[in-house]
């Protein structure tokens, strides 16, 4: 469900999802999908074996990590909080790129976006949920959770991109609503580090 709502929610790579899609077509919106899931992956990659290394070697490390997970997610939420709640929406574009143009553009914007890995290392480590499988694994079964449900939702916003930016633009609102749920969401999991 979080990780839902945070797809759902108003940022860079839906947004260039979004404009791809209106601008060229559903197909090229979702090789940026594609693009944007592989290197979720490579992220999930480092996360699994970074600090699951952490995590057999030093437990009092990784509760640091949690407690430096839960700040940043309550920093996020300050800092959407002090965003605006418009969604702006632009589909010019000059150049029409190609498919392995755009796959490779969401790749390199994800695995180079650090961001990403400071939010991966924020929200995974509190969602672990076996004591007998190794992190390792539990990291990737995160992970590929997280892809799957960050690939179902960027996929509908490039099939339904023509609808959703009329949406967007009809209605004042939503920019608004999508914003408090995401403070909430970034609160929640926060909490849920610090007590869990």
């Amino acid at each position: 469900m979080a990780t839902f709502v945070l797809a759902l929610s108003p940022g860079p790579d839906n947004i260039f999802v979004l404009i791809q899609s209106i601008s060229n077509g559903k197909k090229y919106g979702l090789a940026v999908v594609a693009g944007l899931m592989t290197g979720c992956l490579v992220h999930t990659t480092l996360l699994a074996f970074g600090v699951s290394a952490i995590i057999k070697n030093t437990p009092f490390i990784f509760s640091f990590i949690k407690m430096f997970g839960a700040a940043y997610l309550l920093y996020l939420a300050v800092m959407v909080y002090r965003g605006g709640d418009t969604i702006s929406i632009s589909a010019e574009t000059k150049n029409r790129k190609s498919l392995g143009a755009l796959y490779k553009q969401g790749f390199i914007m994800n695995v180079l976006n650090p961001k990403v890995t400071i939010f991966f290392l924020a929200f995974f480590p509190g969602f672990l949920f076996s004591d007998s499988l190794s992190n390792v694994i539990q990291f990737y079964a995160l992970g590929f959770l997280f892809i799957a449900m960050s690939s179902i939702v960027f996929g509908a916003i490039a099939v339904l991109s023509g609808q959703i930016s009329s949406f967007l633009r009809s209605n004042k609102r939503t920019g608004f609503v999508l914003k408090w749920v995401q403070i909430i969401v970034f609160i929640g999991i926060a909490v849920y580090l610090f007590f869990g």
